[in-house]
């Protein structure tokens, strides 16, 4: 079945935004593409607005955690947070708190925070169940001293994601790859070119020069 043509009375933005979670764009598209009942049942089955106690345990050893965040305007950027298992801090069922590090000086994703608290949070197990989970909120930046008890005895981290949920859902393991957890190790916070991966992509150099 192809997408359905938008107009003026077609649009998303027509589209009753009820209690359900979601977006009106994707209330529309189930209707368009009759998918309603499959996505009511996986709203009222997996959709949690804070995270349950399994929920608390998955994130407490992840090492990972993928951040959606877009700007003002729309713009999306999204980036990898990691630290050692607990690296994620549950603070209560609806807040969780991750520490951000001295980085390239780009704060893209901070920036956007500032300009658009609305994030998106996917973690992923690719060595033992094989199974994600989203949390999807609002975020915003807190100074080091907040929560100065969570760092313990890391004394890189410079301040804090505050992240509010309001969405935590399941993301299914059928594409999930195994992965084997190799030991090395890592520079957190370096401002070494080469430990941070140097030009790997040669970017520098690809550079076009205007006349």
């Amino acid at each position: 079945m192809s997408l359905p043509e938008l107009t003026e009375t077609t649009s998303p933005d027509r589209v009753e935004h009820d209690a359900l979670p979601g977006s009106r764009g994707e209330h529309f598209l189930q209707c368009a593409l009759e998918t309603t009942d499959r996505a009511t049942r996986f709203y009222s089955d997996q959709v949690l607005d804070h995270l349950n106690p399994l929920m608390v345990s998955f994130v407490a050893r992840m090492e990972m955690a993928f951040i959606s965040t877009s700007d003002a305007d729309g713009e999306c950027d999204s980036s990898l947070r990691a630290g050692p298992a607990g690296f994620l801090h549950v603070v209560d069922s609806r807040t969780l708190v991750y520490p951000e590090y001295r980085g390239n000086g780009v704060m893209a994703s901070l920036g956007n925070i500032m300009e658009n608290p609305h994030v998106g949070m996917l973690m992923l197990d690719f060595t033992e169940d094989l199974i994600g989970l989203h949390v999807n909120g609002g975020a915003r930046i807190a100074a080091f001293e907040e929560f100065a008890g969570l760092a313990g005895e890391d004394r890189k981290v410079e301040r804090w994601v505050v992240f509010s949920v309001e969405e935590a859902y399941i993301h299914c393991r059928k594409h999930i790859p195994r992965m084997v957890p190799v030991d090395r190790i890592r520079d957190w916070g370096t401002d070494d070119v080469r430990r941070k991966g140097g030009d790997f992509f040669e970017a520098k150099g690809s550079k076009v020069v205007e006349s």
